[in-house]
């Protein structure tokens, strides 16, 4: 039987993950810290389904405070999902959170990982952050990352890491840059989920500048394929891919199809742009179909369907 680490296995991304595995009759650690960043009973939630499932195990700490040896022994596949997340609050005093969870725990790890034997793979989440205000739409892998927010920094400092480990040590390691993903159990703090609870709660939403920027949504379902993929395809090791939805949509676009969902008005409210956010993102992902396989397929209105649905049983 495969034996997985997942990484922020009660987040987001690594819950959706460690569902997938479990269902497919692979074993899992989940590693998770349970911090604050946003509500904790959320991500306690983001588990419940699979706490009590024979296959699976909770470790609860500090990525830095384990013993990285001991745990990889006998692990065949490592999905690092866990990190500091949010461009905004990357900014003044919050960085050294983004240091510590993001490079520093990333690098204990690795250092482990040199030496685990049985270990077939270190598939990394990284983000399209890395590249900033890309000179380049759609963007592919060799541009040259320009990160606008400290937090795009640290995520592009932990991919160079792994691939220090990678050509140094041999650690097998893939890199994958997700563009904004969403769906059920997206964090709190992002976009469509407030969106979505604020028409809920019968509040205007929050628009930073003009609407115009442009994004590549990625269905959260679609990145659990590129992660699966990621870590079967020999051809994956020592490679970064784009994980993107297939295609870039305007964010006033979005809500208004948002309207058409939730079948009421949504007001908005603008203000000004926030600091550390590209105006455009499109990923080109010729790259991940032609090695990884990779095809989205979770249309956005779709996956925007989904997400109200969950949205509604949380608050509700």
């Amino acid at each position: 039987m495969v034996t997985n680490i997942v990484t922020g296995a009660a987040g987001f991304i690594g819950s959706h993950l460690v569902d997938t595995l479990l269902s497919q009759g692979e074993r899992v650690i989940g590693v998770d810290q349970f911090n604050d960043y946003y509500d904790p009973l959320l991500k306690w939630k983001n588990v419940a389904g699979f706490m009590q499932h024979p296959n699976f195990r909770l470790v609860e700490a500090d990525i830095q405070l384990l013993d990285w040896q001991m745990l990889l022994a006998d692990v065949d596949v490592v999905y690092h999902q866990a990190a500091q997340a949010g461009v905004r609050a990357s900014w003044g005093a919050g960085f050294r959170s983004y240091t510590e969870r993001n490079i520093n725990a990333t690098q204990v790890i690795l250092e482990a990982a040199k030496d685990a034997k049985q270990l077939k793979r270190f598939v990394y989440a990284s983000t399209s952050s890395v590249y900033g205000n890309a000179e380049t739409l759609p963007t592919y892998e060799t541009i040259v990352p320009q990160p606008v927010s400290p937090y795009g920094i640290t995520k592009l400092a932990t991919e160079r890491l792994c691939d220090l480990y990678h050509h140094n040590f041999g650690v097998p390691v893939c890199s994958l840059r997700y563009f904004t993903v969403y769906g059920p159990r997206q964090r709190p703090d992002m976009g469509f989920h407030k969106f979505f609870k604020a028409v809920l709660d019968d509040r205007p939403i929050t628009i930073y500048g003009d609407g115009q920027q442009t994004r590549d949504f990625t269905f959260v379902s679609d990145a659990i394929a590129a992660n699966l993929a990621a870590a079967t395809v020999e051809a994956a090791i020592g490679e970064v891919f784009n994980i993107g939805g297939g295609s870039r949509v305007v964010l006033k676009e979005v809500i208004d199809t948002m309207e058409t969902i939730v079948d009421r008005p949504i007001r908005r409210e603008h203000i000004g742009v926030a600091m550390g956010d590209a105006r455009h993102t499109a990923a080109d992902v010729t790259k991940a179909r032609t090695i990884l396989n990779y095809q989205p397929k979770v249309a956005l209105t779709e996956g925007l369907i989904q997400e109200w649905e969950w949205v509604k049983r949380l608050y509700q």
